[in-house]
């Protein structure tokens, strides 16, 4: 009998995610170029070399049971594990990595991240970029967990986590906001916690994948409205769906414009430190992207406009 080493393979775990974005076994083997017998036969010996079932077979589409969705994680974690070494390889052999992983958060300047990937690209590298959203702690989950090789907009100081290293990238002070035709726009201020605790807020959803996440000026029993990014925050707040902290460099324009009110609260406005962080050790030399990226970090500029330059919103 095979054990789980003989079938716990790359492919086997490709083949996985295929089965798992197909939806089907059918879809997935058309996907594959195999015929369906062929597909079930390979999943069934990974069943019996695990000793589970992966599949419910009581429902016609490819449904996982627990254990396969389990495995189906941290089969995905595996193989970012394996084109990290891969990565890792290549530059050892070549300087340039073969892919360079950004995790950005979603605070972080789009037209700022843009413009610099292009002037990466000016150089004609061998390194494939690689950006990824993310928000909150979600940013530095994903470097620890090996899925990013730079986050830009993480907000603790990280060089006290084993193979870190981060640098301050600036501050970013949030103000409170409402559209005018907010009920609170006209409220007068200071707004108290209990006024605002009323209201819906609008709230951006941590990216971390295990743990309940970070949460920020959420009161209990308050309404809340959850968005992916700090962009689609910004658009329901302008539209008046609820309330809540925006960077200045965000919300200045529409500010200016009539778009949004800036309303004083009784809390003190909320100061961010916000920093970029990368993984690697003094044994280790640093890959040739890794080193061109950290050196446009440092300059105050491009921190800055990082940070403060969402006229495109």
């Amino acid at each position: 009998m095979q054990t789980p080493r003989d079938v716990l393979t790359p492919d086997a775990l490709a083949m996985l995610q295929t089965i798992a974005q197909a939806g089907s076994f059918a879809a997935a083997a058309r996907a594959m170029g195999m015929v369906p017998s062929a597909l079930t036969y390979r999943v069934r010996q990974i069943e019996d070399a695990l000793d589970v079932l992966l599949y419910d077979r009581s429902s016609r589409q490819a449904k996982m049971t627990e254990a396969g969705a389990e495995l189906l994680r941290e089969g995905g974690r595996l193989l970012s594990e394996i084109d990290a070494v891969a990565n890792r390889v290549k530059r050892v052999a070549t300087g340039w990595e073969s892919q360079f992983t950004i995790a950005v958060d979603t605070i972080i300047s789009k037209t700022t991240m843009m413009e610099l990937c292009e002037a990466f690209y000016a150089l004609s590298p061998p390194t494939q970029i690689r950006l990824r959203d993310e928000t909150l702690s979600g940013s530095l989950e994903a470097l620890t967990s090996g899925q990013a090789d730079l986050v830009i907009g993480c907000g603790p100081d990280s060089s006290t986590i084993g193979g870190l290293h981060s640098k301050a990238l600036g501050s970013v002070y949030f103000v409170y906001a409402v559209a005018p035709h907010h009920p609170l726009a006209n409220a007068p201020e200071p707004l108290s916690d209990e006024l605002i605790q009323k209201h819906r807020a609008v709230a951006v959803a941590d990216s971390v994948q295990r743990g309940g996440g970070q949460t920020f000026g959420i009161f209990s029993g308050q309404e809340v409205f959850t968005v992916a990014s700090m962009k689609d925050k910004l658009e329901a707040q302008l539209r008046g769906m609820g309330g809540g902290n925006l960077p200045i460099g965000m919300a200045s324009r529409y500010v200016e414009t009539g778009r949004l009110v800036v309303k004083k609260t009784e809390r003190a406005k909320r100061l961010v430190t916000v920093h970029y962080a990368w993984r690697g050790n003094k044994a280790q030399r640093q890959g040739r992207a890794m080193q061109w990226w950290l050196e446009q970090l440092e300059s105050q500029t491009t921190r800055t406009a990082l940070l403060e330059n969402h006229t495109s919103y």
